[in-house]
């Protein structure tokens, strides 16, 4: 088997290349010259907040907001129906924005064209953002979300089958969430996992985690934790057997590829059912971005979800 960088990228995304290119060019030279806010004074990291929210996408539907409640915690959550079908499955899907920037809102747009095109309802958590709540709000919340989520998919949204995902820092909560489910007895439940870009070693100590040991989301999220390597920071040190099937998807621009390949390999030396899904020269976040790259990825995830719903 081979599994070089080449083999792992799909020969037909080469011809969307040159559009992508273009559009992240246009993005950066949108931003040069301008000052940026100083993410470790409270307005500066309030001004970028509030920047990205007001360009975020527009959603064509609202989103209704629940109090998700669980073993005595709450936490907001926001959910996204399919139009004029039946849900065949609940997706919770957890935003990234580094533990600290995003709130869920911002993934409206991307989890309503989910819930149309998978035909899935899309709960999505609003955890709480460090550095007001630093490690291990973000965690505690969504495991609250995911127990909530398995005991009321039945009678709120008819169905019974669950799959999780995340972007980014959405994708390391979803990795300990589902070890905290684990814990419980309660990972069954979940037919599927979608792993975004997730960064998975936060304690800098693997080759891939010490590309981006010095980012300052880890210092706001999990400055104050003694051992970042425990698996509820890093999941890469987790135990990872008997987790559910498994897609990671992370594009060769993107400073967390070497931290996706490596929890790859490490979820099948394991034993898990992987699949690796590489996109090039998309950079951190693609997903969430209008390019045919993007579109391409969205629909590989889809794909592949209806598997695992449909089982």
């Amino acid at each position: 088997m081979q599994i070089g960088l080449k083999q792992l990228c799909d020969p037909e995304l080469d011809a969307l290349v040159d559009e992508s290119r273009q559009f992240y060019e246009a993005r950066k030279a949108a931003v040069r010259g301008k000052a940026q806010p100083d993410l470790t004074t409270a307005v500066g990291l309030e001004a970028v907040r509030a920047a990205r929210k007001q360009t975020a996408p527009l959603a064509d539907r609202k989103a209704t907001k629940r109090v998700a409640e669980a073993d005595g915690r709450k936490v907001p959550v926001r959910i996204i129906q399919p139009k004029a079908v039946k849900p065949r499955g609940a997706y919770l899907n957890i935003s990234g924005g580094g533990f600290y920037l995003d709130e869920a809102e911002r993934n409206d747009a991307y989890n309503a064209r989910l819930a149309d095109t998978l035909g899935v309802t899309v709960v999505s958590v609003e955890y709480r953002l460090a550095p007001e709540n630093p490690y291990p709000a973000a965690p505690d919340d969504c495991a609250t979300a995911a127990r909530w989520l398995i005991k009321q998919a039945k009678p709120l949204f008819g169905t019974s089958r669950l799959v999780i995902g995340g972007m980014s820092a959405g994708a390391t909560l979803a990795m300990t969430t589902l070890f905290r489910l684990r814990d419980d007895g309660l990972l069954a439940y979940f037919a599927g996992t979608v792993l975004q870009y997730g960064s998975y070693d936060l304690s800098g100590q693997t080759p891939s985690g010490r590309l981006y040991a010095d980012e300052y989301f880890i210092q706001m999220y999990a400055g104050k934790v003694a051992d970042k390597t425990q698996p509820d920071v890093s999941p890469l040190y987790g135990n990872l057997k008997d987790l559910p099937p498994t897609l990671l998807i992370v594009g060769t621009a993107d400073i967390l590829m070497k931290d996706s390949f490596a929890m790859a390999a490490m979820l099948s030396a394991a034993g898990n059912d992987v699949d690796l899904r590489v996109y090039p020269e998309a950079p951190h976040g693609f997903t969430l971005h209008s390019t045919k790259i993007a579109e391409a990825a969205t629909q590989d995830i889809t794909d592949w979800l209806k598997a695992y719903l449909d089982d």
